[in-house]
């Protein structure tokens, strides 16, 4: 089988590629690098059957031979985390809107299953949890940029059902819970990479709000599994699924959890978010899945809970990026004389 990857240099696209090309699959990403790296697949450019585009899922001409070139679509290109969306909610509406538009656009014409990446986001400011995929969405205002990624992902996810519905073109929803795991960066404000990349380098863990959120983070290695399993079942097509975990933990206890598995001596300091992101902000207190639609369908169940997922963390960020904890500090946090205010 030809898979067409789109944003395939991002954190889970890269995983997709790596595993799909161990089944034998052929594999072809295209990414504009805007906010993947090509570090992410360096390692697969010598894989029979490997190739990539490094190009914007914009250039129509250059999709439209690809879509053409392939046998299945994963859609995972758009403007991801909540730094950048804030920050850019411009490109975060066209990045996600159109890029999803075009992409549906030309696999219609040759009529090619499109599995296209959502979010826990749009489950927006929803207090049933855990969150189904048939519950209502509730959204914050439009004067809060905050809500634009939710809504452009929203609108994506209508876009493609209707080019199911109407067109009967094979789309596959998924609904991504905190995807965690090796490769992820911080840039954009992910927890996990920022909290781990701040403990072994002995920087504050900076934990936004009161830490009283939580969250369920998922190991990118079950979600990539999950993702094979729904491209290959005929019974998925025209349906929305969330993959997530089951499992819980406050951002908190996150912090708390990296710092004692780092042996970091770093301090946990709380900002506020407006400081953090911008006057007004708002987070979503809970986001947690019931995942049991897709676990019926595919018998998919997470495989790793939060500290084996961190651990695999720690080890990419100490080995991959030679970074370790600064063993005089750790010794000093031992034994302190006073605790610094701020610290939990």
């Amino acid at each position: 089988m030809k898979v067409l990857i789109t944003g395939g240099a991002g954190f889970v696209g890269s995983h997709l590629a790596e595993e799909l090309l161990n089944r034998g699959e052929e594999v072809h990403i295209i990414d504009d690098l805007s906010t993947g790296s090509i570090e992410n697949v360096d390692h697969l450019k010598r894989r029979a059957g490997f190739g990539y585009t490094i190009d914007t899922i914009n250039n129509q001409y250059l999709l439209a031979e690809l879509v053409d070139r392939c046998d299945i679509v994963y859609h995972l290109a758009a403007a991801v985390g909540v730094k950048l969306i804030v920050e850019s909610p411009t490109r975060t509406i066209e990045t996600n809107v159109h890029g999803t538009e075009v992409v549906l656009r030309h696999a219609c014409k040759k009529n090619k299953k499109v599995l296209i990446a959502s979010t826990s986001e749009v489950y927006g400011k929803s207090t049933q949890i855990p969150f189904r995929e048939d519950a209502d969405l509730v959204l914050g205002p439009t004067t809060k940029g905050r809500w634009s990624y939710a809504c452009s992902k929203a609108v994506d996810e209508f876009l493609g059902l209707a080019y199911y519905r109407e067109k009967k073109l094979p789309v596959i929803i998924f609904r991504l819970f905190n995807t965690v795991g090796p490769r992820q960066t911080g840039r954009y404000g992910m927890v996990v990479p920022t909290f781990v990349r701040q403990a072994l380098m002995g920087n504050p863990i900076t934990v936004y709000g009161d830490g009283k959120q939580s969250r369920s983070f998922t190991y990118v290695g079950d979600v990539i599994q999950a993702l094979i399993s729904l491209g290959r079942h005929p019974d998925a097509i025209g349906e929305v699924f969330n993959i997530g975990s089951r499992d819980e933990i406050t951002i908190g206890d996150l912090a708390r959890l990296v710092k004692d598995l780092t042996h970091s001596a770093s301090e946990i300091v709380h900002i506020p978010y407006h400081k953090a992101y911008e006057e007004g902000f708002e987070d979503m207190p809970r986001r947690f899945p019931d995942i049991s639609k897709i676990n019926k369908l595919t018998g998919y169940q997470p495989t790793l809970g939060v500290t084996a997922i961190l651990n695999k963390v720690i080890e990419y960020y100490r080995i991959a990026k030679g970074l370790t904890v600064n063993v005089e500090e750790t010794m000093e946090e031992c034994y302190p004389s006073v605790k610094a205010a701020g610290r939990s």
